[in-house]
This record gives C-alpha cells, structure tokens and sequence, in this order.
C-alpha cells in the first residue's frame, strides 16, 4: 500500500469533528484548540499518508427530498445533521421533556397505558447517544469511534451513529450485512475478529470490507487462501487486570510475537497496515491505553522496517460514557490519558489514522429495560414472616444474561403500573426473590433482595441496560425473548441549550 492510500474518512468529516469539538470544549471544562491545522500540515509534510482520506468512507450527503423532509422539524434542530434528522423521523421518535431514569419511567408509564404492555419493552433515549458522539469527538478528535456492534445491534442506535459519521467494528458476517444494508460504505468497517470462519471472510470479500485483525499465524494462512487483498492489523494482547470483562487470554498476540507474524505476513504476501489491541471491557486501570500505545509504536518501527507501511492504529475498547446529575457527560480521564499517549508516539505529524471501537459508551446508558411482574409467590421466612418470588418476563436467558457473561449487577427501580389502584403510604418491603420466565431454577435474577411489596403487572426498571444485554439473548423454551418491543425517544437537556450557545457564539466569532 501507499503511504497516500486511503482508509478511513476524508477530511471534510474531520473538519466537521473539529468544529463540533470546539463548540463543546466549555462543557468538558479543557479548553482546546482543534488540531485541524496541525493535521493538514503533517499532511504536507508526510506526503499525505492517511489524511487524504477516501471520499466514500463520509456519511451520505442528504439527497433534495431528505432534505426537504427535515427542514423546520424539531429533528433537525436536535441534532443540527440532515441525515442524522432524518433517522429520527423514520424511526417515529418522540421527544420527551426528561431523560434520566425518573424521566423513563414517566414516559414507560404512559406508554404502558396506550399500547396495554404486558411483556418486556425497552425504551431506548436516542439524544443520550448523540451526546456522547459529540462528546467523543470534542475529547478525542484524532480518534474515530467505530461502534461495536456486538454490544448491542439496536437498529436505531446502529442508523443513528451510521448518519452521525461513525463507522462500525464488524465481528461477523451477519453484523457486516446489517452496516451494509443501511448504506454503509465498506470503507467505514473493520472486521475487528482476529479468527474469523472461512465463510466471514468470503463475504467480506464479495462485498468489499477491506480492514481486518490477526493474531496468529493460521489467520494469516486463512486469509492467503481466502482473501490475500484484505489489509491486514495486527492485534496485541494489551490487558488491563482490573477490567470487567478481560479479553487477553482469548485474542491478541504477545507483542514478542510480533516479528514472527509479521514475517509470516511478508512471506504469505499479504498487506499488514497497522495495530491493534483492547485492554477489556469497561476499563479501570488508565495505564494500560498507555503501555499498549508505546508497545505498538514499537511494532509500527518493526513493521516499516519490513517494507509494510504502517498507516493504522486501533485502541479498541474499554470505553464507558456516563452523565452526571446535570447532563454532562463524565469522560473522566481517559482521553487525557489518550490523547497524551497518542503525542508522544503517534503525532499528528506520522499520518498515522487512530480509530476505536466503543460499545458501552454508546448503548449503556441509551437503554431502559422494563419488565413487568406476571407471578408472586409467599413462603416462610423461617422466623414467622413471610418471603416473596416474583416472576418477570425476562431473566438470564435473555436480557440478563448480562449477570453471567457481563459481570453486571443491574439496578432497579420500581414502576408501579398505572392500570392498577396506587399504594397508600409506603409498602412494607420483604426479602425477594426474582425468578425469569423459563422452566429452569437458575434462572434467577435476583435472590433475597429487600424489594417493596410487588403486584402482578407492576413493573421492574432497569436503568443502563443497553450494553451486552439483548446482544447475547436466546429465545429458551420459545419465550421470545431476543427481540422485545423498542420504544425510541430523544429527551430535552439543559445542556443542550449550553451547547447550542456556545456553538452559535463560536460561529459569530
């Protein structure tokens, strides 16, 4: 490949990423200047190596009628992008006033009334995602957020992101088609699975995914047999003990093991571009974007060496995106961490084009799970009380499947249904036990937990639920459960008026 090949996105996108960097600066409280200038003159000076990006990896510019359908709306003035209004409006989103868990439950209780719910329902806030995307790129805007699919395939959230220019971090050929149908450019995906099936690989190249992982040589050999055009990045075991979730032990080489899989590359003939590695999911230990930046400088000097031009780097994942009470989104100290780390090894003046793959950043906090109660059981407490079981239409088979894989410990409130007569006073809490709907005993999402006396059709909330929670459901003794009712909605925020004075000021500026 050529040092002025293309691999990501062109540099009008990036422009539009610093502008929206600089207009949320005031809410992250860092002031910072945006780096376009220094990007467009480390394009100068290093004869464009990955700047000069492909044309087709943008979002779509919206056609007449796109545009003719969003002028004016509500849509267009929320999230200030034709295509990104345009989802909206598809998706029939209603505006809400309140986000927040106390928000959802206000909007879940009229849309319990108007639609008669009795079964699980997710009401997914659409702004919280668009918050977090602006967001990202005011904190990190050399940094391209490719979302990871597998946490949660949400339909609106994936055409959401789609329209507001990320790309997409594929682990399958099933995830791949999904991008792909909804007009994706492959140019805007990395199939990010360092062992892929052959068939993952033949479909890649029959639809033109070009960007993929490896960590050993038999994926090196697969990929000579399959598809020897693929461009190819090298993936890094790079952990952080204190993770949730830990992937080391399953993906990424040794770093020692690097020379010998590029040589293995050099000699299959194939095209190593760059490195990638993730330090685990819901990352705690900073350290480790850190040490896995130095680490892969270091392989990036090894692999020019070889005559391979290394253009690419991939932090993976590990992010996670809150807000505080207010509405700020709470980045913490990541990107400090990051962005540091990328200036010491990776200047803007390498060329070198930084990517990640969020999934938790974007659809924890986009999803309420709902759950209404259809069983109630007493038993003897074994000192003379009594102690409740409750039944509720999702459980580790589904959605909280998330216990047993994620590590989650998910919170509750309770929404007491608006079909039945209010509680007076406070109601009198028992130890309780909170069963799923299947046959098996151990699916038990909750055991003698101090929960307020619950009644058939009240409902459990659960805040936060969007990360690895439906993504890994089954649908065990025919209880639909992989596909539950979505409900979108875009809820109002203080600081969204913040954020659209400070960009208006900055504009007249």
């Amino acid at each position: 490949m050529s040092s002025s090949a293309s691999l990501l996105m062109p540099c009008s996108s990036l422009e539009r990423r610093c502008s929206e960097a600089d207009a949320f600066d005031y809410l992250l409280g860092s002031p910072r200047a945006c780096i376009l200038e220094q990007l467009k003159s480390a394009s100068a000076t290093s004869g464009g190596c990955g700047l000069k990006l492909a044309e087709q990896a943008a979002p779509k510019v919206p056609d007449v009628a796109t545009m003719a359908k969003v002028r004016g709306s509500w849509h267009l003035a929320a999230v200030k992008k034709p295509a990104a209004a345009a989802v909206l409006m598809d998706l029939k989103v209603q505006r809400v006033s309140h986000g927040g868990p106390e928000g959802v439950k206000g909007v879940a209780s009229q849309l319990i009334t108007q639609h008669q719910l009795d079964d699980t329902f997710y009401v997914v806030d659409l702004a919280n995602v668009v918050r977090l995307f602006k967001a990202w790129c005011a904190a990190m805007p050399r940094v391209v957020p490719f979302y990871a699919i597998k946490c949660n395939p949400d339909p609106g959230v994936v055409r959401l992101l789609a329209a507001l220019g990320a790309g997409f971090d594929c682990a399958s050929l099933g995830e791949v088609q999904q991008v792909l149908d909804l007009g994706v450019s492959p140019s805007r995906i990395i199939f990010a699975h360092p062992c892929k099936r052959p068939c993952d690989i033949r479909y890649a190249r029959e639809h033109g995914v070009g960007l993929t992982t490896f960590d050993t040589e038999s994926e090196l050999v697969k990929i000579a047999n399959f598809f020897p055009g693929f461009k190819c990045v090298l993936r890094i075991r790079a952990d952080d003990p204190e993770a949730r979730v830990p992937l080391g032990l399953k993906y990424g080489a040794n770093p020692e093991e690097a020379p010998k899989l590029l040589a293995t590359a050099q000699r299959l003939g194939l095209d190593v571009v760059g490195v990638s590695f993730h330090v685990g999911s819901a990352c705690k230990n900073l350290a480790a974007y850190s040490s896995a930046i130095e680490k892969a400088h270091e392989i990036f000097d090894l692999g020019n060496s070889l005559g391979f031009s290394m253009q690419l780097l991939d932090i993976g994942g590990g992010f996670t995106g809150h807000f505080d009470s207010c509405g700020n989104v709470m980045f913490g100290d990541i990107a400090t961490t990051i962005n540091g780390a990328l200036a010491a090894h990776f200047p803007p003046e390498s060329g070198v084009q930084v990517i990640a793959e969020p999934g938790r950043y974007f659809a924890e906090t986009a999803a309420t799970l709902l759950t209404p109660v259809y069983g109630v059981r007493d038993r003897p407490d074994g000192s003379g009380g009594i102690k409740k079981d409750y039944w509720i239409t999702d459980g580790l088979y589904g959605s909280f499947n998330c216990i047993l894989y994620d590590g989650q410990n998910p919170e509750y409130l309770v929404l007491r249904s608006p079909e039945l007569p209010a509680i007076v006073g406070s109601a009198p809490v028992f130890t309780s036990t909170i069963w799923g709907p299947t046959c098996d005993s151990a699916d038990c999402v909750y055991k003698d937990v101090q929960l307020p006396l619950l009644r058939n059709s009240d409902f459990l909330c659960f805040p936060n639920a969007g990360a690895y929670t439906v993504a890994g459901a089954c649908d065990f003794n025919g209880i639909a459960m992989t596909s539950p009712r979505l409900f979108y909605v875009f809820s109002d925020s203080a600081v969204d008026a913040l954020v659209e004075g400070v960009e208006a000021g900055a504009k007249e500026e």
